[in-house]
Order: structure tokens, then C-alpha cells, then sequence
């Protein structure tokens, strides 16, 4: 059977991008990225908006782009693929598990109203790829970013 995993993103990042790096010295940028739709309710007689918020990992140079170009509030398109992360809560012991996109391409849009700067004016927009890894975020940290061992902090769980 015949599988296919991408993802196409336009949206506004939520916060600044948070960059790490590997023991092996590879740049791990964490953004998060909100995306709107708007549509009009005809049951309701108006226009209305839902904002869906999507965490995106970069990898390599565009994770290093990203730190120092993107900020919170900046236009960006990614393209990516969808990725499992899954864990196990330590109060309660019970297994979490989260969706994440994994950014293969970025393209900055716009001068957008970010606190990173370049990019955007008269010069239209930049396009960076990269080859992410294929495995799971979790190995690539090091192991005293984390006292949890998988790779996140804390604070990188949702919930």
C-alpha cells in the first residue's frame, strides 16, 4: 500500500524560534507556527475565523536561518511532513503523544512584523531547504538539555 506524508503550511509564528544544538553540532530550531481559515456561516449569517496552532521542528541550516531572521509575529510557509512524538507523563505515568511537523523547506514571506529583521522589503522572499533527519528528534539532544531524557524540556509539552 502506497503512502505519502506532507504537509504545506502559511501561517504566523507564535513566539521566537528557540535554537539548539546537537552533540554533533547540527542546529535544532522549535517554532511555533499559527495558522487562520476564515469562512462564512450561513447558518449564522457571518464571517468566522478558527486559528489552528502547529509546533514545527527545523533542522540543520534553516534552523539556524530561523534563529536568527524569524521572530514572533513573521509570515512563513513551510513544507514538511507529519511526525509521532511520544512519551510517557511523569506525574501520572500515563502515555502522551503529539503531532508535529517536521520542516524539509522554508520560505520567509513578507517583512512581516517579526523581531529578527531581514528578509523581507523589496528583496521578496527566501527559500531555504534542508535534509531533516529521519529519526526522532529525542536522540539527537544532549542529554543535559533534558532531565527527562527524551529530548523536550518541560515546557515543550502542551499539556
Amino acid at each position: 500500500m502506497a503512502s505519502f506524508n506532507k504537509v504545506i503550511l502559511v501561517g504566523n509564528l507564535t513566539r521566537d524560534p528557540q535554537v539548539k544544538y546537537t552533540t554533533g553540532g547540527t542546529a535544532v530550531a522549535e517554532i511555533g507556527l499559527a495558522v487562520n481559515r476564515t469562512w462564512y456561516d450561513k447558518q449564522q449569517n457571518q464571517k468566522r475565523e478558527e486559528t489552528t496552532f502547529v509546533d514545527v521542528t527545523l533542522w540543520g541550516r534553516q534552523a539556524e536561518v530561523a534563529g536568527e531572521y524569524l521572530g514572533k509575529g513573521r509570515s512563513v510557509l513551510i513544507e514538511g511532513r507529519l511526525q509521532l512524538d511520544s512519551w510517557e507523563d511523569k506525574e501520572s505515568g500515563k502515555k502522551r503523544s503529539k503531532l508535529r511537523v517536521v520542516g524539509e523547506n522554508m520560505t520567509m514571506l513578507g517583512g512581516g512584523s517579526g523581531s529578527g529583521g531581514g528578509g523581507g522589503g523589496g528583496r521578496g522572499s527566501s527559500n531555504y531547504e534542508s535534509k531533516a533527519p529521519s529519526s526522532s528528534v529525542d536522540s539527537f539532544y544532549d542529554s543535559d538539555s533534558s532531565s527527562s531524557g527524551s529530548g523536550f524540556s518541560d515546557d515543550d509539552v502542551p499539556f
